[in-house]
């Protein structure tokens, strides 16, 4: 071989060895690129910042029942400040907030956070979960906090499906049987005595008289 094809065989080498790591962070970034991640609603005003506002309804598209809205508020302030109250405007909707245990107000400590919905969380109910939100769509939501006031933020609409089963209503309708129940143990509705389609017999008497 030749100096010059010596050098051009070097060069190529070379190229492929410096080029094989940077298509190695390449791929690896396009494969992190590629991970699903959910677009979780999140906001900011003063001390109190919200993340993953979701609104949460019925499993099924057409059962009836509440919804709930899930959401992390952080207080970043020195003080506890109280959620006084969610609001979903143009629903004509009211929510229900309540904590974890008992009666009294939600209160976010300060340099701390609450989690709403989930078990043994504080909650906050919509009663008519289907005319305040459908599936698929952005709501618009409230929190109104004691110190920061309104925090407006745009949740998602989801049913209580796949990741989101645990965050769901707690309250699901129940089926209404379409059939009357039959009787227990396959027991005949009709009057002791009687058979269907007999009269009841008379009582017996005595046809022989005693001898004497």
């Amino acid at each position: 071989m030749s100096s010059s094809l010596r050098r051009g065989a070097l060069a190529a080498a070379a190229l492929v060895v410096s080029v094989a790591p940077l298509s190695a962070c390449a791929a690896g970034n396009d494969a992190q690129t590629l991970q699903v991640k959910p677009d979780n609603a999140a906001t900011s005003v003063g001390d109190i910042k919200i993340q993953n506002a979701t609104i949460v309804t019925q499993p099924e598209l057409t059962a009836k029942g509440p919804a709930i809205v899930t959401a992390k508020i952080f207080n970043n302030g020195k003080d506890d400040q109280t959620l006084k109250a969610i609001t979903l405007p143009g629903t004509g909707s009211t929510v229900k907030v309540s904590p974890a245990k008992g009666k009294g107000p939600v209160v976010v400590p300060a340099g701390g956070s609450v989690l709403l919905g989930g078990k043994g969380n504080p909650s906050a109910v919509i009663a008519n979960g289907r005319e305040a939100a459908r599936d698929g769509d952005a709501q618009r939501v409230v929190f109104d906090l004691s110190a920061t006031g309104d925090v407006p933020i745009t949740a998602f609409v989801v049913p209580a499906k796949h990741y989101f089963t645990d965050w769901g209503p707690s309250q699901l309708p129940t089926a209404t049987p379409t059939t009357a129940p039959a009787s227990p143990n396959g027991e005949q509705t009709t009057k002791p005595g009687t058979k269907p389609g007999t009269k009841p017999s008379g009582s017996a008497t005595a046809t022989n008289k005693p001898s004497g």
